[in-house]
């Protein structure tokens, strides 16, 4: 086959299920993009779509001839269940390209793979589902997942492929994306049909106990990496899923998924391997959290070396709204100096910012317009300070280090504001700080803060390790969207019994003896 036709499409959400519903408005920000000006997008120097869409695209451009038939990839910054009618619009508008593409040689398919949709607890499985059934059982269908993907079987049985993240901060996307677009020139060049196996167990871990540098998680990644080196060709992937706790769905929990190239019985065997493994190290996903007043005694002190916060209860990276301000509040009280803090969503106050101008001082209002009798927005307190412009800036911007390095971004209006002791960056674009550029673009010297708090739950490690090595950085016990304590969110759909929320709970070895 010298010239193959490959389909591209993807629906990308991580959905909270108790964030506020994500609208086409929440897509169409972001990345809504159909055929010509999807390739166009993806082949651009600095993509502003998903990065492993743009390293699928550029590897098949330097592996060979191809035809591209580029159909859609919608994207929206996580969110709370996407509406019926938007993600049906996102998978009828798949269905038809398909149609209308002709023959087709095969499917790549660009998800994260926590989804929620309002009528459905897997709308990932579905799209996949409608696409497979659209081109038949016949045509290899290539995906690549977030690792905090919830798996389910309809995605297994729709895929002849699936590949995972194995970095936690991702920041290898290029990485599997290019082992997507690999892997599928072997597909079409060998005509063989993989055999994927797919394994979940009763484990629901909170995301801050998922980085691949550190174990528990990074013991099974790094154990799966080594025995498909020894399994040699015949292992096409290993992939471990960690779930996202927040999507509350009956298809939550850690899930290994293993494809071979045709021995379904040897993907069984390491599977089940690492499916035992991942059981008995279950109670070590467990991690402490920094509580609020000692986050704020330390960032008191005087003389210690430097620190960064996770404002870990609000996270807009896994659906937080980027608009607490509890852990501002409070080091505000305690006449913090030296301290950076990014970024704060509220579009009002950037614009206030921006007509005050630079250099001017105002009273600084946040979230004056949040109605905080919504569940959604029970944190988002308001906060009034003095505060002067110190810098402004368009947002239009480049990512630099971490998950977004390379990627354009576009923050809106955006503003740094000196209150107090303290540095306040202020975005228009609900967006997790993993990256220095949200810093740098305002010429804010990081190595020069004394406290650096980021709304970002684990990217910012990437992005910020030139500074802050793992001893100094701290997770606050803050609430919000995000928070990472099981019992203080009402879950109606996570399996149970499931470890930990249920400690007793008990999973046979697989296979069953």
């Amino acid at each position: 086959m010298t010239k193959p036709r490959v389909a591209l499409l993807g629906a990308i959400l991580e959905s909270n299920r108790f964030a506020p519903p994500a609208e086409k408005s929440d897509f169409t920000t972001l990345t809504w993009l159909a055929g010509d000006d999807l390739m166009d997008e993806a082949r651009s120097e600095a993509p502003k779509l998903a990065t492993e869409f743009a390293a699928f695209v550029r590897a098949m451009d330097a592996t060979g001839t191809w035809t591209p038939v580029p159909c859609i990839l919608a994207a929206s910054h996580p969110a709370g269940p996407v509406r019926a009618a938007v993600i049906e619009e996102i998978i009828k508008s798949s269905e038809e390209m398909l149609r209308a593409a002709g023959p087709l040689d095969a499917v790549y398919i660009c998800n994260h793979g926590a989804m929620v949709a309002e009528h459905d607890h897997d709308p990932d499985g579905l799209l996949m589902s409608r696409v497979r059934k659209v081109v038949g059982p016949e045509i290899p269908v290539i995906a690549t997942l977030d690792l905090h993907a919830n798996i389910s079987q309809r995605m297994v049985d729709a895929c002849d492929l699936i590949v995972g993240y194995r970095t936690n901060p991702h920041v290898d996307q290029i990485e599997r994306g290019e082992e997507a677009a690999f892997s599928l020139r072997r597909i079409l060049a060998t005509g063989i049909k993989p055999k994927v196996i797919h394994i979940k167990l009763p484990l629901v871990p909170a995301s801050i106990t998922l980085l691949s540098a550190e174990h528990p998680y990074g013991t099974l990644i790094d154990y799966g990496q080594r025995r498909q080196a020894e399994y040699r060709s015949e292992i096409l992937n290993v992939s471990v899923f960690g779930n996202f706790l927040f999507s509350d769905t009956p298809d939550n929990g850690l899930s290994i998924v293993v494809t071979a190239r045709e021995d379904a019985d040897c993907a069984a065997s390491l599977a089940g391997e690492l499916a035992n493994m991942a059981w008995s190290l279950r109670k070590d996903f467990a991690r402490q959290l920094t509580p609020l007043n000692d986050a704020v005694a330390l960032a008191a002190e005087q003389g210690r070396q430097p620190v960064i916060f996770s404002d870990a209860g609000d996270n807009p990276g896994g659906g937080g709204s980027g608009r607490t301000t509890a852990l501002l509040s409070a080091l505000y009280k305690a006449d913090v100096k030296d301290c950076l803090i990014g970024s704060l969503c509220d579009p009002e106050l950037a614009r206030d910012a921006h007509t005050v101008s630079l250099g001017n001082r105002f009273k600084a209002r946040f979230n004056r317009s949040c109605d905080t009798t919504a569940s959604w927005a029970q944190w988002d307190a308001p906060f009034e300070a003095d505060a002067e412009v110190l810098a402004l800036h368009d947002g239009d911007v480049v990512g630099e280090r971490g998950m977004t390095a390379g990627r354009r971004m576009a923050l809106g209006p955006s503003a740094a504001l000196r209150i107090g002791g303290i540095t306040v960056v202020v975005i228009s674009d609900r967006t997790q700080t993993a990256d220095p550029v949200f810093f740098y673009m305002f010429g804010l010297d990081i190595g020069a803060a004394q406290t650096v708090v980021v709304k970002s739950r684990g990217h910012f490690r990437a992005g910020f390790s030139n500074w802050f090595a793992s001893n100094q950085v701290y997770e606050v016990d803050t609430a919000g969207l995000t928070s990472p304590v099981h019992d203080r969110w009402p879950f109606a759909h996570l399996p149970r019994p499931n470890f930990p929320m249920d400690e007793h709970t008990e999973w046979s070895e697989f296979p069953p003896h």
